[in-house]
This record gives structure tokens, sequence and C-alpha cells, in this order.
């Protein structure tokens, strides 16, 4: 007998392929290659969102992004799952103090998607995260703390389960990789020196829930001539003082939350 057609499962991955293109939207060819679907099953299952009001249409181009429903469903979960309001201002915080563009990112399975981004006053930025950009744990300062900072048994399960070099080149391969976990658990901070466009830095600091996870992370990033070994050190202290504040704010939150329901 055949195996069953996982149609949940390849509509959730059209979804995430619309929300990585927002703003802008993107054709159906385009999606349907993001989530590795043929095109003519792509276009079924984005015509049945769009009735279902999960995706729409841009007037200009026909592209396609997300519907109003999601945001309707995404303010109904907000109260359970959203910590940006605690983010906000740390993430603006670190803007304002180092001048480099700040982020929060948020895991989600296997990958971190950024939620928040907030320029600084440095002229020249790096523009390699935007919100709503996702990448696989480990890539990116962001996946690399939080990836740093799973359980060993859980880093091993990735590492032999995902071929990063595939799409982001042989510095992602597991020996250097493993050297550059092993450097961020001794520092408590990741740094990505350039690895996904020559010459923009990265750092980053994992922000832990109640139960003690890695679940989301804060980061910075700029051109490399900022971030020379000196800066680096004074940022990762940066990093790891807010990351630390965060994690105790969302983990009373969450001490709060179901008493104020109760």
């Amino acid at each position: 007998m055949d195996a069953p057609v996982d149609v949940v499962g390849r509509t959730a991955l059209l979804l995430r392929a619309v929300a990585a293109a927002e703003p802008t939207g993107a054709g159906t060819a385009a999606l349907a290659r993001a989530a590795g679907l043929a095109r003519p099953t792509a276009h079924r299952l984005l015509t049945s969102l769009e009735a279902e009001g999960l995706t729409e249409r841009t007037p200009e181009h026909g592209h396609w992004v997300l519907g109003p429903e999601l945001y309707l469903l995404g303010s109904a979960a907000a109260a359970r799952y959203d910590v940006t309001a605690h983010a906000q201002p740390v993430v603006r915080r670190l803007a304002l103090a180092t001048g480099e563009s700040a982020f929060f990112s948020a895991r989600r399975g296997e990958e971190t998607i950024c939620l928040l981004r907030e320029d600084g006053s440095f002229p020249l930025r790096s523009h390699v995260l935007h919100e709503g950009i996702r990448f696989p744990l480990g890539v990116a300062s962001a996946g690399l703390a939080i990836l740093a900072h799973l359980p060993e048994a859980q880093v091993r399960d990735f590492l032999a389960r995902h071929d990063l070099t595939a799409e982001h080149g042989p510095a992602h391969a597991v020996r250097p990789l493993r050297t550059r976990i092993r450097r961020t658990r001794e520092l408590g901070y990741a740094v990505n020196p350039g690895l996904l466009v020559e010459g923009s830095w990265g750092m980053g600091a994992a922000v832990f829930d109640a139960a003690g996870r890695p679940g989301w992370a804060l980061s910075l990033t700029g051109i490399a001539q900022r971030f020379g070994p000196a800066r680096r050190r004074e940022l990762g202290a940066l990093l790891l003082h807010e990351a630390h504040e965060l994690s105790q704010a969302v983990q009373s939150a969450a001490d709060v939350t179901p008493r104020a329901r109760g």
C-alpha cells in the first residue's frame, strides 16, 4: 500500500516559505522550490489556503503573502508564546549601546526565525538578517548560541541528521562547527566570523525558558572592522548580561501567567 501523503506537513512547509518571502511575497514557482514541492501541488495548496484566508495575493505582482486569518490566529496564541514585548526594549538597548544592528530570534524546531530587528547608529550595516528569515541551528550566531546550549545528545543527533554544507558551505561541516560549539560553550556567547557573508560578523547569546532550555537568542551584526578582539569581549559581556536579564523576565512572566488565568 502506498504511504499516505503528508498534506499537513507539506502545507506547513509552504506556509513557512511564504513567511520567509514577506513582505514582498513570492510567486508559485519560487515557493514550490523553497518548500521542495512540485509546482502544481504548491499551487493547489496555496489556492486552498487562500480560500481559508491563510494566504492571499498582492494586487501589484500577484505574489503570495500571508493572509489575514493567520494574523488572527497568531493574536490568539500570542498570550502563550509571544515574548517579543519583553525582548523589544532589550533589542533597542543593544542597538543604542553598540551602534550595531541588534536582533531577537526564536527557536522553532531545528531552526531559528528572526522576530525583531533594530538598527544602530553606525551607518554601515549588515543585511544578512531580517525579520522572518530562518536558518538551521548552528548557522548564524543566534542558531550557534542555541545549538551550543542544547544537551549534548541533542547536538549529536542534530549533527548526524543534517548536512549544513550543501547550502551554507564547508565552514559548516561537522568538524569546524564542533570547534565553534566548543568555543561558544567556553565563552558563553557565539561568534560568526563572516561565515554567511564575507566581512559581516555576528555575535549571539542564548535566552532560556523557565525549564532552562535555550528557546531564543539575542544577536548583533556588523562589519568585520568593528568586531576586533577587544570589542568582541565587550560586546560578548553585554550580550550575556542582556540575555540573562531577558531570560529572567521571560521566566517570571511564565510563572505569573498561569496564576493570572486561574
